[in-house]
Parts: structure tokens; C-alpha cells; sequence
């Protein structure tokens, strides 16, 4: 019998990359396109740091969210000067969350929706999402095979089809990414990508 589902689960919402003047401000690289809802005054992040910092184990309170040429800049509750704000850079900012809401954007996916999605390759079966990584460029579905494990960009043009209902996604992989290729096949164009939030 299978373990019933959480109702609830952390949701990674931003990183705090620099600090932002000397009052203990500093930017977010944000992970949501929401920060409206996620970033108001009063909300808790649960941080994730290295375990020798200061802040290992703790929560932040946001006490505003501004904006400045386009770059997120928040200021918490507790950090009131440049030094405090420095000890928290590289920190990530998590939220808890609803598993059963579901994201209002197409084509958007929480990562614990798309965790544990079987993969499909022409109607058969070749794998499991594991882990989803967030890159600059764009990101990579982990995909746990018989021949181990696989890095997909979550682009349309190699992921055309996410079914959450029945559980699966759809590849269309260019030639060489689940198999090895001889050194004369060119490479795919990437296309599109996806929107995990």
C-alpha cells in the first residue's frame, strides 16, 4: 500500500545573490513568477545555507520587496545592516506549499509535480524524472534509465508533452542523447523551453 502524499511540501522561491546598500537589503535572484504573492510583507522563507553558517536552521520574515532598474531587492526583518545582509548571500528562500495547487501559467510546473513522472519515448516506458536543475540558460530534467542516469534539457522541442494526471512526459530526444551516436551526427536545435516555476 502506498504511503499517502504530504500536504505540503517546500517549494524553492529565490536565492539572495548580493547584498544592496547598508541597510541590510539585498538582491533575489527570484525562482517564482509570482512574487506578488510569494514576496509580501510578512512571509517566512525557510533558508537553505551551509551548516557552519550563522543562519543554518533558521527563517527569514519579509519586511518588503522593491524594486530597482528590473533587479528584486528585499529587506527581512532581523538583517539591519551590509554585514548581516553579506552573511546571507548564496542563501536559497523556501516556501511551504500547497501539493495540490497547481500553477496558473501553461505550461508551468511545480518541481514536485514533475519529480517522480514517468518518461515516455514513442509510447514506451525508458525512465524516471528524478531531480530537476535550475541553470541560467535553462533547466535539465534528471532522468533515472536502465543505463543510468540522463540530463534532458526541458525545452519543447525535446519535451513536447508533460500529462501530470496520467503521470508521464513525453521525449522526442535528437539522436545521441539517451544512446551513444557515432562522431559525424550533428547536433538538434533546443527550441522553446518549458516554464517550472
Amino acid at each position: 500500500m502506498a504511503a499517502p502524499k504530504p500536504a505540503s511540501t517546500q517549494l524553492r522561491v529565490g536565492r539572495l545573490v548580493k547584498a544592496h546598500g547598508l541597510k541590510g537589503a539585498l538582491k533575489v535572484e527570484l525562482y517564482t513568477d509570482d512574487p506578488a504573492r510569494r514576496f509580501t510583507p510578512g512571509a517566512t522563507f525557510t533558508l537553505q545555507v551551509p551548516t557552519t553558517s550563522d543562519w543554518h536552521g533558521k527563517s527569514l520574515e519579509l519586511v518588503e520587496l522593491r524594486w530597482y532598474n528590473t533587479h528584486a531587492v528585499a529587506f527581512f526583518k532581523d538583517v539591519v545592516d551590509r554585514t548581516g545582509a553579506e552573511s546571507l548571500v548564496k542563501a536559497i528562500l523556501w516556501v511551504e506549499q500547497d501539493v495540490q495547487e497547481l500553477p496558473v501559467e501553461e505550461d508551468a510546473w511545480y518541481d514536485h509535480q514533475l519529480v517522480g513522472l514517468g518518461v515516455l519515448r514513442d509510447g514506451v516506458r525508458i525512465g524516471t524524472v528524478i531531480r530537476i536543475d535550475h541553470l541560467p540558460a535553462q533547466d535539465l530534467l534528471t532522468i533515472a534509465t536502465e543505463s543510468g542516469e540522463v540530463l534532458v534539457p526541458f525545452v519543447k522541442a525535446i519535451v513536447p508533452s508533460v500529462d501530470i494526471d496520467a503521470g508521464t512526459l513525453t521525449v522526442t530526444p535528437p539522436p545521441g542523447l539517451f544512446e551513444q551516436l557515432p562522431d559525424d551526427e550533428p547536433d538538434a536545435p533546443l527550441g522553446d523551453t518549458h516554464k517550472p516555476l
